[in-house]
């Protein structure tokens, strides 16, 4: 027992506890947080450029398949994928173009081409005119299409214009997605085998997109729709055609007819409206079109600031002949 004495003398000495190893305390512990939500802002990123990397091929596609408003001819101006301002993890190299033509598409390290490749494949002219040499492009497109397995997809019908083909889709297999301009894999491996076919011939042709008839949700003047649709879906076929090696000058013309021409006109919403028609024209039908839309050859005054173009002479008796005018054969 102590005294009063020597306890108001006692030095009372608090030793504190040692902190457990491993452990931050209370002054520590922001800094494990602040780890953690680095690592998680890290993965984040890492999740998005994996997501932009996926997705950069077919935002080029769709870029290229829009057409000619966002090349600038070939002079010079660069296409840029779609991304995010300086600095985005996204990349945003420019792809140069000439604007007739597309690049090939960059396979992977070790990937396999598995696009089957046009076997026995001969023409034999470079110019095809008559309904003979029509028929026999046909039975070329049908051997290409069967390749590809896309046979029940092609029509062909001889026209006095040309050989009219038809690229249309079906309950089964459909040439792009719908609602889309992105072409299916099928339908990008027949329109690169026939890209040699045409390099070899002298025709020129028209392509033409068709819609069936649903409409969009919404039908705004400045929203989507089936003519924006039809027209794109065609410069997406001639992108192709280009990338199998067909030259700038065999398309004609490119147009959109959205629904206006449905092959199935008591179904407007049937599968087969949905197409890519390629009108392959005869040297005279092909000097026809560009002439409608050229300068005329000769032209008469009307009156003041107004000319009119003369018709063709021929052309204007052989319609004659057509309708049955009597004295249309005379000059």
């Amino acid at each position: 027992m102590l005294s009063r004495a020597e306890k108001a003398d006692a030095i009372i000495k608090r030793v504190p506890r040692r902190r457990e190893a491993g452990s931050h305390g209370s002054s520590g512990a922001w800094k494990v947080a602040f780890a953690d939500f680095c690592l998680a802002l890290l993965c984040l990123f890492l999740v998005l450029w994996l997501l932009a990397a996926r997705q950069q091929e077919a935002m080029q596609d769709l870029l290229k398949a829009a057409g000619g408003n966002l090349i600038d001819d070939g002079r010079g101006r660069m296409v840029e994928s779609m991304g995010g301002p300086r600095g985005s993890l996204i990349s945003r190299e420019p792809l140069p173009s000439d604007g007739n033509s597309a690049s090939p598409r960059r396979r992977e390290p070790g990937e396999a081409d598995s696009e089957p490749r046009p076997r026995n494949v001969r023409l034999s002219k470079t110019l095809y005119e008559t309904s003979a040499d029509m028929a026999e492009l046909a039975k070329l497109f049908a051997q290409l299409g069967e390749q590809v397995g896309l046979a029940g997809n092609i029509q062909s019908v001889i026209t006095p214009y040309g050989l009219r083909v038809l690229l249309h889709d079906t309950e089964k297999q459909g040439m792009f997605e719908r609602g889309s301009a992105q072409p299916s894999e099928r339908f990008k491996a027949l329109l690169r085998h026939l890209g040699p076919l045409f390099a070899r011939i002298e025709n020129q042709m028209l392509i033409v997109g068709h819609t069936d008839s649903l409409p969009y949700r919404h039908s705004s003047p400045a929203g989507l729709s089936n003519w924006a649709l039809s027209s794109e879906r065609a410069m997406a076929a001639r992108r192709y055609l280009l990338e199998g090696g067909m030259p700038a000058d065999s398309v004609l013309q490119v147009v959109g007819l959205a629904d206006r021409a449905p092959l199935n006109t008591r179904d407007t919403t049937a599968d087969e409206n949905r197409r890519i028609e390629l009108l392959i024209l005869t040297k005279r039908q092909a000097r026809s079109i560009s002439a409608m839309f050229g300068a005329p050859d000769e032209t008469q005054p009307w009156i003041e600031g107004v000319e009119t173009a003369l018709p063709d002479r021929e052309d204007i008796l052989a319609l004659r002949g057509q309708l049955g005018v009597p004295g249309a054969a005379t000059p």
